[in-house]
């Protein structure tokens, strides 16, 4: 028998829970976590959170760091304990590939698994997705939330900053809707390796530049930003001029917040300079889209 390469970790957890747990997993996982709807879809309590953790001689320090964060979280919120299995790389990429299929995300975009036939319709917007080990299937909630903000807000010819960029889905929609330039940046250079393919899967390398970076590392200014991160992060970065990477009247969007982290964005938001235009909602995860004056 193969010897497995990776030990996945999975929490279930109700909607609202499940940034605090991906975030303490992600911490220690390889090329970040994935969220995914139960059995009965996303409107339907619980949702899991998977990460993996490669099997090599530091296992048993990420494992036993990730059980200490959850237990500490926790205290906090009721979370159960986590379930750990080992898995083979080919079981893995057969399991992920099961449960992804044809997606129509609002009025045109639709996101297509690489490995699955579809003819599209005409006026569809179609991303080819391989989204390896990285976050952004278009599954998630906050995903299909910027998705939707960025049929609204997107015309053709802008200039658009992509932070976070997972596995390059936003910015292929950018691309293929009509922007003229997207700089997508991950911390994670698992990611941009996904990212990069996809990109190129989809034909728009000529568009989208994807680098290993965050907000520091983006020179310029855009039309568009799109973070789709973590609440703290986003205020993190708000604090951080997140507002001078816009051009004055640039539309800024953003997801991974839920009900309860609201306010404590929109008012960094605000101290950044920034107006708030828009608010979307999908259960208990929120998109908020802000302009710079």
């Amino acid at each position: 028998m193969d010897k497995p390469e990776w030990l996945e970790v999975s929490v279930e957890v109700d909607h609202e829970t499940a940034e605090a747990v991906a975030e303490v997993i992600s911490r220690y996982a390889h090329g970040g976590v994935v969220v995914e709807g139960g059995p009965h879809g996303w409107d339907a309590a619980p949702v899991v959170v998977r990460g993996y953790l490669p099997t090599d001689d530091d296992l048993w320090s990420r494992k036993k760091k990730i059980e200490e964060g959850l237990w500490h979280l926790g205290q906090i919120r009721r979370i159960p304990e986590p379930s750990f299995r080992p898995i083979a790389e080919q079981d893995w990429a057969d399991a992920w590939k099961k449960r992804l299929k044809v997606l129509h995300i609002g009025d045109r975009i639709v996101i297509r698994p690489s490995w699955l036939d579809y003819k599209p319709e005409y006026g569809e917007v179609v991303i080819d997705l391989d989204p390896g080990m990285a976050f952004g299937t278009g599954l998630h909630p906050t995903t299909q939330l910027c998705l939707r903000a960025l049929e609204t807000h997107l015309r053709p010819g802008l200039e658009v900053l992509d932070l976070g960029t997972g596995s390059g889905i936003l910015a292929i929609a950018a691309a293929k809707l009509g922007a003229e330039r997207v700089l997508a940046l991950d911390n994670s250079q698992q990611a941009v390796n996904v990212a990069r393919g996809n990109v190129i899967g989809n034909a728009v390398e000529e568009y989208v530049r994807v680098r290993q970076g965050s907000l520091s590392d983006a020179s310029g200014c855009y039309d568009l930003v799109l973070v789709n991160i973590l609440a703290r992060v986003i205020v993190d970065m708000a604090d951080a001029g997140l507002s001078e990477k816009l051009r004055p009247g640039g539309v800024l969007i953003t997801a991974g917040i839920t009900v309860d982290q609201v306010s404590q964005v929109v008012a960094a938001l605000e101290r950044g300079g920034l107006s708030l235009i828009d608010r979307r909602q999908r259960r208990d995860w929120v998109s908020l889209l802000a302009q710079r004056a």
